[in-house]
């Protein structure tokens, strides 16, 4: 009877001595088995989601907002506990590479046909597209008027184009007459021209001398405005004493210290094309202006026998050279020059071209500013898109109308 007491007795110290025992005590004591921690971790390499005891016992915030899923990614973890920091880039360009660049131009005047060829080819890019005929110096279309008219900027290599007519007419240089640059490189006009070697123009500058720079700068328009009575148009720069610090051939290889516009580029162009007739550039902004456009003539350069010298480094510029983007088609040839450079903080990329094909000559000039993608192969290629969308429209198959009335000439100074 006293033994049957006892046995009831030590169930029930036992319960309450297990209930004191703190749970920690328990989960301190038990050790796990060597079988266990291999299956545990041979799931882990196996990819079975498991949950450590840390995350159990103490749950970040972080944790406790994910509670009930199944995975708990730890970028997903990461990026709730702290925003994710912004890594700030500097660019050292001011202008932006792509911009609307039709805004705020009036139309009114201009071609639409080629209006929209050159809308169509510059695309997106920031940039201005000036198109003109150069047999009678009418602007057929100014894409970002604002930028074609006030933006005086580095020529960059198309000032190879006055260097080289410069160098032919003093007799420093001819077509295929060899300029050493070293002693194992020697280079021609035509190759220097197409691809653009600065070391060979530079050598041009510097037995030019900077009064035969002036002189031949100013006589294709260099520092005057290009347009007759084109409101806002800006004459550019060009300096009057040799610039300090900037050596001539600086000045001959990518235009150090001159300033240029679309507009007088596409004038200077104008003048290769036509056989060295310089037109005062005219932009008529009515039907009436159109078909009552007299071509008023700046004056006439003689550069009728240095022209042909140049034209096969013009066309070997679109065939083989720095402009290759814009062959667009083999029978219809193009001869252009780019250009590419840094003005401030600004990457500039010009073209300045003409076509030979069918009734109608063009003279094309594009330029592009705003970080490092902008450069003259990538004017040559809008220039190249603007003729191939033009052949496409059967533009120079058709005789388009051009000015009757007789040629005026007007006076516009000596030049010294």
């Amino acid at each position: 009877m006293k033994q049957n007491f006892l046995i009831p007795l030590c169930i029930i110290s036992t319960l309450i001595l297990s209930a004191a025992v703190p749970a920690f005590a328990v989960t301190a004591t038990t050790q796990k088995s060597p079988t266990a921690s291999t299956k545990r971790s041979k799931s882990r390499r196996a990819g079975a989601t498991t949950v450590s005891r840390s995350t159990i016992v103490k749950r970040s915030p972080a944790a406790k907002s994910f509670a009930g899923t199944a995975t708990i990614k730890p970028a997903t973890a990461r990026s709730t506990v702290a925003p994710r920091r912004v890594r700030k880039y500097y660019s050292p360009w001011d202008t932006p590479t792509f911009a609307d660049s039709t805004y705020g131009d009036v139309v009114d005047g201009e071609d639409l046909a080629i209006r929209r060829a050159a809308v169509q080819a510059l695309g997106p890019y920031n940039g201005s597209v000036v198109v003109v005929d150069p047999t009678t110096g009418r602007v057929m279309t100014m894409v970002n008027q604002k930028l074609a008219l006030t933006g005086a900027y580095q020529p960059c290599s198309t000032i190879k184009l006055v260097a080289g007519l410069a160098g032919l007419s003093e007799g420093i240089i001819e077509r295929e007459t060899r300029l050493r640059l070293s002693r194992r490189e020697s280079i021609n006009l035509t190759t220097a021209l197409a691809k653009s070697n600065n070391a060979y123009f530079a050598n041009v500058g510097e037995k030019l001398g900077f009064e035969k720079i002036n002189y031949y700068g100013r006589l294709f328009g260099l520092g005057e405005k290009a347009g007759i009575n084109i409101e806002g148009e800006s004459a550019g720069i060009f300096p009057e004493e040799k610039p300090k610090g900037v050596p001539n051939g600086m000045m001959t290889s990518f235009g150090e210290a001159i300033g240029l516009t679309p507009l007088q580029l596409a004038a200077i162009v104008s003048s290769i094309a036509n056989g060295g007739t310089l037109y005062y550039l005219q932009y008529p902004r009515t039907l009436a202006e159109v078909s009552s456009l007299v071509p008023q003539v700046k004056r006439q350069l003689d550069i009728a026998q240095q022209i042909p010298e140049m034209r096969p480094g013009m066309m070997g510029a679109v065939e083989f050279g720095t402009a290759r983007r814009a062959n667009y088609d083999t029978n219809e040839p193009i001869f252009g020059k780019t250009g590419t450079c840094t003005d401030s903080r600004t990457h500039l990329g010009w073209f300045g071209s003409f076509n030979e094909v069918g009734k109608s000559k063009l003279v094309v000039v594009v330029l592009l500013t705003g970080g490092k993608s902008v450069n003259g192969p990538v004017a040559a290629g809008i220039a190249g898109q603007v003729y191939k969308n033009l052949s496409e429209a059967q533009f120079f198959t058709t005789q388009q109308p051009h000015a009757t009335a007789p040629t005026a000439m007007i006076h516009s100074g000596d030049v010294h």
